[in-house]
């Protein structure tokens, strides 16, 4: 259970004892966990703009369907979309983890990419799964980046989405306040490790382009120009970000794409969980009660890091709480719309 305190709910949640510390709470699940081998089924999907994102499908059958939403750097294959997958299965869902553009493995065919409210590929994809499956209850998640993404979209469209649920975790509600936030202290190991990631990323696409003969659009990362003295977020969204996605600068971004002015807006059943101490952002991200709509429910832990919340007494055995709540909330969320959930015995 939880406790209202402020502006959220205080969630119960009680680190493991071995992990009882903010980083190591983020740094555990995502570099030291295993997760199972899944029965994956890998679609390409072709976007409007032709373009592609590339879907990867977990489970079979008619029963309800979770889209899963990655992080910044991540893809379908990290950790807390594949531990969700394997749980959700087990528990009676299939689920669809999309792979953001140039996340799977292949590079996209546009200088464009995706950025934390770049919101017309999931809502693409739910379009095209709401027209294959037009009486499928669907249930959205999204970590940290893909939170936002989620968020973001939720209050976009309004009362237009027909789903269930939708699960927010680690959420960069404020983006100014994230990037500020991550050239502080050992936060600054983070950054310098992801901006390392995003440009070798840009370099290698530029190649890429240049290869496929898109020359109109490697020419667009080209006159980014040297990025190598990069050492900031604010400095690359400004110099990359902003202008390959329309946006005047890194303060047009911010401020068009942090998901915080859009929980208003929305309508469905929707879980926000953050953590105190979070080492991505600051308490001052955290909306206030007069800022959610009716269907908004905020939890906030004392710790848990950034997409962490793993608990048990046995390091043989960690227990990821974050899945726990994500189930238990889409269980709450279905019974309320008296949407049957069927366990399998051997998924």
């Amino acid at each position: 259970m939880v406790k209202y305190k402020n502006n959220g709910r205080v969630a119960e949640f009680k680190p493991a004892w071995w992990l009882n510390h903010a980083h190591l709470q983020t740094l555990y699940p995502a570099l030291l966990r295993n997760t199972p081998s899944l029965p994956l089924v890998r679609e390409r999907l072709i976007t409007p703009d032709n373009d592609f994102i590339d879907i990867d499908y977990c489970g079979t059958g008619t029963q309800p369907l979770v889209i899963l939403l990655h992080g910044l750097t991540g893809n379908s294959q990290s950790s807390y979309i594949k531990g969700l997958q394997s749980v959700l299965l087990q528990q009676g869902f299939r689920s669809a983890a999309l792979n953001f553009r140039g996340c799977s493995g292949e590079y996209n065919r546009l200088a464009r990419c995706y950025h934390s409210g770049e919101t017309e590929d999931i809502h693409f994809l739910y379009q095209t799964l709401r027209l294959r499956e037009p009486t499928t209850p669907i249930a959205v998640v999204g970590f940290s980046l893909g939170g936002n993404v989620l968020l973001k979209w939720l209050g976009e469209q309004g009362e237009q989405l027909s789903l269930f649920a939708a699960v927010a975790v680690s959420v960069p509600l404020v983006l100014s306040t994230c990037a500020t936030k991550l050239d502080n202290g050992f936060s600054k190991l983070y950054r310098a490790n992801l901006l390392r990631e995003l440009k070798h990323y840009v370099s290698a696409k530029q190649q890429h382009l240049e290869h496929l003969g898109a020359t109109e659009e490697a020419n667009k990362i080209k006159q980014l120009g040297d990025l190598s003295t990069i050492d900031s977020f604010w400095q690359y969204d400004d110099r990359v970000v902003a202008p390959l996605h329309g946006f005047a600068n890194v303060h047009d971004y911010y401020q068009r794409s942090s998901s915080r002015q859009f929980l208003k807006a929305i309508t469905i059943p929707t879980l926000v969980i953050q953590a105190h101490d979070d080492p991505f952002m600051t308490a001052d991200v955290l909306p206030h009660a007069d800022e959610l709509s009716a269907t908004v429910q905020l939890e906030i832990t004392q710790s848990g890091g950034h997409v962490g919340f793993v608990a048990g007494k046995n390091p043989l055995q960690p227990v990821y709480w974050i899945e726990q709540r994500i189930l238990t909330f889409l269980f709450q969320s279905a019974a309320g719309r008296n949407i049957r959930i069927i366990t399998p015995t051997n998924p």
